[in-house]
């Protein structure tokens, strides 16, 4: 078999770069344990956190919540180990392995749609990031708490936080503008923290809440089963949207597996069960508040801030706004800054693709998305979902039902390929994508007021509940039923990869 180098894809080299190569046998190290460890890293996280006490906000009862976030991660857990396989047989990054489905040139549609998602994820925990320099500062400088008004009332934006956003924004472009290589020891920093961290505020809410067994006896708010349904269903799909994007991406990851197996019994072992178990921490925790203060505390910023030692407040905001912005330049700058760059090589590089990234981080509002649970949830998360469960139907259905699991490696590297389809577009994934997103429109501008309530039927309005599914299946789908009339780039058994494969 031949191997994907610089030299049989010459002339295709805006298609192709060292960071785009297919990973050589020799270099994927990945083991199971690193699978699983990547994943605890990940979910330890404040949104993670917030994604739990959300639902206790939102009126759930301790196991109510704990059952929705443990299904939802199951559910998303499939599309993940689906979407790996191709990164763990081909050793193909995500870009590439989308150019199968959407063409060389309309693989950059799902590259965007995530990047702009990781966009928002920025904006997100650069928010957490300068609301931890805020709860600090303020014990210290109370004044920043009464500063006037500079921003229309209509932003919901505080003169004091909003300084420190700025703050703490700066400061992640600047890591940008010195490049990602400092962040490492950070990254340590943050694997040691968070879990520190997490398990005091057990131990407080336990010890506040006199023992685990008035915080679980907290009832559920739902008046009836039909109030709860209402809630549930789309908080379960705000779960599976909470990590859709890495369920498109994950072959960034899986591309280095010493085997499916490793790639495979790693998220099993790594995703769930970590993020259950971090989110069981959020839920303990919230619930506690509602014991201690007599209000649900759903922001751990906002409960850390209520603590009386000014030196505990002071160290635990500096860890949390340490921790973010090595997150955050890890997480959700690299892959859409390289994403950007991908669209015009020669004018876009890596860092104008990082301050690319910031700007549309900041134009998305982070503060308004976790002002509240009902924002968090049925905005954020639900929105995007809507845009990512398309891509992943198409995908996967491309790569299991029309190519059988078989590519051709070279191909994915040439303009003149068997993936270049319609001038570098496939035709038939485009429109899948658009079908696939369409059933959601209506409910998403019903919940950002831009239509009544009424102005379209109840049933309709609702599928917006379920995004990620309606659109996974009904992309699927139609994407199954336009490529039966529709196969140029299609490979067959005989035609299948020209590079080495791990199965």
């Amino acid at each position: 078999m031949q191997e994907v180098t610089t030299s049989n894809v010459s002339g295709d080299a805006s298609l192709y770069s060292e960071d785009l190569a297919p990973v050589p046998p020799s270099k994927r190290t990945w083991n199971t344990w690193n699978y699983a460890a990547l994943w605890i890293s990940m979910s330890l996280c404040i949104p993670t956190y917030m994604l739990a006490s959300s639902l206790i906000e939102g009126g759930m009862n301790w196991w109510q919540a704990i059952f929705t976030i443990f299904l939802g991660n199951t559910i998303v857990l499939i599309p993940m180990v689906l979407n790996g396989h191709a990164g763990a047989k081909y050793g193909i990054p995500f870009p590439v392995f989308a150019r199968a489905s959407f063409g060389v040139k309309g693989a950059n549609i799902p590259a965007i749609l995530r990047a702009i998602v990781a966009c928002g994820w920025f904006g997100i925990q650069t928010w957490i990031g300068g609301f931890a320099l805020y709860q600090l500062l303020r014990i210290w400088i109370p004044a920043m708490e009464t500063l006037p008004a500079v921003f229309p009332a209509s932003l919901g934006l505080q003169t004091g936080p909003a300084i420190t956003f700025v703050l703490f924004w700066f400061l992640n472009m600047y890591v940008v503008y010195l490049g990602v290589e400092s962040i490492r020891k950070l990254l340590v920093f943050k694997a040691i923290f968070l879990p520190l961290a997490a398990l005091a505020l057990l131990l407080w809410a336990v010890k506040a809440g006199n023992g685990f067994g008035p915080i679980l006896q907290q009832p559920s708010r739902f008046p009836s089963g039909d109030a709860f349904f209402t809630f549930f269903f789309p908080a379960l799909t705000g779960m599976v949207g909470f990590w859709a994007t890495l369920s498109l991406n994950i072959p960034d990851f899986t591309r280095y597996a010493t085997s499916q197996q490793a790639q495979i019994k790693g998220q099993i072992i790594g995703l769930p069960p970590s993020m259950t178990l971090f989110a069981f921490i959020g839920v303990v925790v919230t619930s506690a508040t509602t014991i201690v203060y007599g209000t649900t505390i759903w922001d751990p910023l906002v409960l850390a801030g209520r603590f009386d030692s000014k030196i505990l407040v002071t160290l635990a905001m500096i860890a949390v706004a340490i921790s973010t912005l090595a997150t955050n330049i890890a997480a959700n700058i690299v892959s859409p800054a390289n994403d950007f760059a991908n669209l015009w090589p020669s004018r876009i590089n890596f860092r104008i693709g990082g301050y690319i990234t910031g700007i549309i981080g900041v134009l998305i509002m982070p503060w308004k998305l976790i002002a509240d649970p009902t924002g968090y949830i049925f905005t954020w998360l639900l929105a995007y979902s809507s845009l990512l469960g398309p891509i992943g139907g198409i995908m996967i259905t491309d790569y299991y039902f029309i190519r059988k699991q078989q590519l051709r490696t070279a191909d994915l590297y040439r303009h003149e390929g068997s993936y270049r389809f319609t001038a570098g577009f496939n035709i038939p994934a485009i429109i899948a994508l658009l079908i696939g997103v369409l059933p959601n429109v209506p409910g998403f501008l019903v919940t950002i007021k831009v239509l009544a309530a009424d102005a379209v039927p109840l049933w309709i309005t609702q599928l917006y509940y379920y995004a990620w599914f309606v659109g996974f299946l009904v992309s699927g789908i139609a994407y199954m039923l336009l490529m039966q009339t529709y196969k140029p780039g299609v490979a067959t058994i005989k035609e299948t990869s020209s590079y080495v494969a791990i199965d």
